[in-house]
């Protein structure tokens, strides 16, 4: 985050994200390169997004998990959506032995996914927000994690709007953004707010997966199944900003 930060080191940074289960390194990469990240619980829930869903490796291919979720109208905030009671956290285990029981940081990895799976709360906000709070504490991220939902700020806003208005309301001095969003964003409009607009990408990542072909940007079960938590946390700082 340092390197990141040069000459504005003593500006606070913010970043907003959806929250996602098990996503990809670059989610957590984002974390640790702001002081406050806001997760939204009240916005919509997309059936084609990635909030309940990623991908791991089986048999030398890329394959889809995901958490059931009760079936419920499309107007659905994430904080109002429940996993459904056919979800059985040992199955889930059984199925990440699968692919990964021999994979190097197979025990490491797995003892952690142990707890994330078996936290007793349905809810999928607070089942996904606490398995992102467990992953940056295993990975010693030390970035304060907000709610939206208790940020005051303009909540009936929306894109940009939103964004500001919560960034206004954390008092962020700096908005850090995934690299997919620079087209939507325009850096003299945050300005205008007060807010220097910056963006993060992550660079190529590969790691040995069973000798076979790589798949990239797989969920972070994936990275540290293969390389463990002292290796990720330096993958951390693997990114570029502009």
């Amino acid at each position: 985050m340092e390197q990141m930060r040069g000459s504005i080191a003593r500006k606070k940074h913010v970043g907003i994200m959806q929250p996602y289960f098990l996503p990809y390194i670059g989610y957590f990469q984002l974390i640790a390169a702001v002081d406050q990240f806001v997760i939204y619980d009240n916005i919509k829930y997309t059936k084609k997004g990635w909030i309940n869903r990623n991908r791991i490796l089986r048999d030398g291919k890329d394959v889809m998990f995901s958490l059931p979720l009760v079936k419920a109208s499309d107007d659905r905030t994430i904080q109002d959506r429940e996993i459904a009671p056919n979800f059985e956290p040992n199955t889930f285990l059984a199925q990440m032995k699968g692919a990964y029981g021999k994979a190097p940081y197979f025990d490491q990895t797995q003892e952690l996914l142990d707890d994330l799976v078996h936290f007793p709360e349905r809810n999928l906000f607070r089942f996904i927000a606490h398995s992102i709070r467990s992953l940056c504490r295993h990975l010693d991220i030390a970035t304060e994690i907000v709610v939206s939902s208790t940020v005051q700020a303009d909540h009936g806003s929306k894109g940009k709007d939103r964004v500001l208005a919560i960034c206004r309301a954390c008092q962020a001095e700096v908005y850090v953004n995934p690299s997919g969003g620079a087209d939507l964003y325009d850096r003299a409009e945050f300005a205008s707010q007060g807010v220097d607009l910056r963006f993060i990408r992550s660079r190529p990542i590969e790691y040995e997966q069973f000798g076979a072909p790589f798949v990239p940007w797989l969920s972070i079960i994936d990275v540290l199944m293969f390389n463990g938590r002292e290796r990720v946390a330096e993958l951390l700082g693997e990114v570029d900003y502009f």
